[in-house]
């Protein structure tokens, strides 16, 4: 499996069992634990995760998954840079037309940049900007 990008919407659904795609995060999840499985997520989506989860969850729930991510193997944390911050600016003004958060616009910066081309996400946006989503769910 090449490597893929996890985004905040399936942190949020692996942690929250009232999140609308918890159901569909789990088996991803497993597909995602192979041993040949690389993921890779942002400190941007860190911030955005914990912040969204802080009024779902409780704070143990967040403690956990931040201690499992922070002491992953399987999963690397690209800081963002000011280079990304710009490239991801271009998108943002860009493509006004779309609804990309500026959070989102950092992925894509990261995806392209370490040539990824699926994410774990529960969010159209990658989607539209030519990404694969794992899992192929409607949206």
């Amino acid at each position: 499996m090449q490597a893929a990008f996890v985004d905040t919407s399936a942190f949020v659904a692996l942690v929250d069992p009232l999140d609308t795609w918890h159901e569909k995060a789990v088996p991803a999840e497993q597909i995602l634990a192979q041993e040949q499985a690389s993921l890779v997520t942002t400190n941007f989506i860190l911030d955005e995760t914990y912040t969204t989860l802080r009024g779902k969850v409780r704070h143990s729930v967040i403690v956990r998954l931040g201690e499992s991510i922070r002491k992953s193997r399987k999963l690397a944390t690209v800081r963002i840079s000011e280079a990304i911050e710009e490239s991801a600016w271009d998108i943002f003004v860009r493509y006004e037309d779309k609804d990309f958060s500026y959070t989102d616009c950092t992925s894509f910066v990261v995806m392209k940049q370490l040539d990824m081309a699926t994410a774990f996400v529960f969010d159209r946006h990658f989607d539209q900007f030519g990404f694969t989503r794992l899992p192929d769910v409607t949206l």
